[in-house]
């Protein structure tokens, strides 16, 4: 049957391309995806398939089968504002630099070719085009918070509090890798998680010549707090890929006064899923007890980025005889640690995911010359990979068994929406 599969993805691979030239050249910002949905829509709609579920504005899921197992699928919607690449938009410079565009057209192919030769298919299959995963235009996302029509700034935080993958038992998820001579996959790789913080110094404005000693200097807070951070980092293990990254978006408002209100945001990413809120809090800290030195305060506002991507171990095992179908086992990489961060981390907070990479690509990824260089590795092999690995958990329950018992979730769904609500003050 994985030869007939396999068979039909060959026959279709110019429609396939197709679809993917048609994505890669609609690129679209996150929530913003309309144009692309279209596209989508019309392959669906001219290969017998259509819509089960809309979700967060452009989002939708398609399903094949029914029972158990339920086997999920995501594919990521969104492009990246990219400036100079040669297919950015006008408008807003958004280009498919990340490769999300290929992942649609591969996990839609491989849907595809499991509903075209499977007479009876032994589950359910969901395949979920996710919006919005890169975490940018955040004034457009606030605004539609603040509309209601939205909750929060992600596609899959969107999926996950709104109960849409409270019946998968796994989920599958791919996603571009640098072009490397060396290797073909990337297996097992973390994601970092990570908290965007905009703290707030209050001080008292003064005259800055002639009368300093009558105000509290908020950017004197913030430089010691900065002094703060740069002292925490030698506590800070390796293991944990700890990253304190940020700017000063206001220092003052005029260089003759004692600057009384400076604004400096940052991310605080780790790629240790216990650790990141403890990381956190240290900050936290630091900023409220060196503006208290210096006689002011510091208003802190989180913004929750994306939880650390801990990929299943057991579907992994049930992955990795399709990628060597391919390759050889030295062209696999395994393990590797990553600073870049996805919204497939909170998913793997609850249900048993991976992310495998793939390549094919040439240029840099995010890069402005970023372009699609292999069409057969990136579309058919990737197609092959997705769709022989569904059927093997399909057709061997024990498989699924064995990824559903493995996992255990890493936090309570109570838990996790005080954390995308959490603002904290101090």
């Amino acid at each position: 049957m994985k030869k007939q599969i396999n068979d039909y993805i060959d026959a279709h691979s110019q429609q396939i391309y197709q679809l993917g030239d048609a994505l890669f050249n609609c690129p679209e910002l996150g929530f913003k995806e309309y144009k692309t949905k279209e596209i989508l829509l019309d392959y669906l709609k001219s290969h017998g398939l259509q819509v089960d579920k809309t979700y967060a504005r452009t989002g939708f899921s398609v399903k094949i089968g029914s029972g158990k197992p339920h086997i999920g699928l995501i594919a990521e919607m969104d492009a990246i504002p990219t400036l100079g690449h040669p297919y950015a938009s006008k408008t807003d410079n958004a280009a498919h630099a990340c490769g999300h565009s290929t992942q649609m057209a591969i996990a839609l192919s491989a849907l595809d070719a499991l509903n075209q030769n499977l007479k009876d298919i032994p589950g359910t299959v969901t395949l979920y085009f996710t919006p919005a995963e890169e975490f940018t235009d955040m004034n457009f996302r606030r605004k539609l918070i603040a509309d209601g029509e939205i909750r929060y700034p992600s596609g899959k935080q969107e999926m996950l509090v709104n109960h849409l993958l409270d019946d998968e038992d796994l989920l599958i998820h791919l996603h571009a890798c640098s072009q490397t001579d060396k290797y073909h996959f990337s297996v097992g790789s973390q994601l970092a998680g990570f908290i965007y913080k905009r703290i707030t110094f209050r001080g008292k404005a003064a005259h800055a010549a002639m009368g300093p000693d009558k105000g509290r200097n908020a950017l004197n807070m913030c430089v010691l707090f900065l002094d703060a951070i740069n002292m925490l980092r030698e506590t800070f293990r390796e293991e944990d890929s700890v990253r304190l990254h940020g700017m000063i978006d206001k220092g003052g408002d005029t260089v003759n006064s004692i600057p009384s209100e400076v604004i400096y945001e940052c991310y605080v990413r780790t790629s240790n899923f216990d650790f990141l809120f403890d990381l956190n809090e240290k900050i936290d800290n630091a900023a409220s007890h060196c503006a208290q030195a210096l006689g002011g305060s510091a208003e802190i506002e989180d913004t929750p980025g994306y939880l650390p991507l801990i990929q299943s171990a057991e579907l992994n095992e049930a992955l990795y005889p399709n990628l060597l179908a391919f390759c050889k086992e030295s062209e696999i990489k395994h393990g590797e640690i990553s600073m870049a961060a996805g919204d497939v981390g909170d998913i793997s907070a609850f249900k048993p995911v991976i992310q495998y990479g793939y390549c094919g690509f040439g240029g840099n990824l995010h890069g402005a010359d970023m372009y699609i260089k292999d069409r057969h590795e990136v579309y058919i092999t990737q197609a092959k990979v997705v769709a022989d690995t569904v059927y093997d958990l399909l057709t061997d329950p024990q498989k699924v068994r064995k990824v559903v018992e493995g996992f255990k979730p890493r936090m309570s769904f109570e838990q996790y929406i005080a954390y995308l609500n959490g603002k904290r003050k101090g």
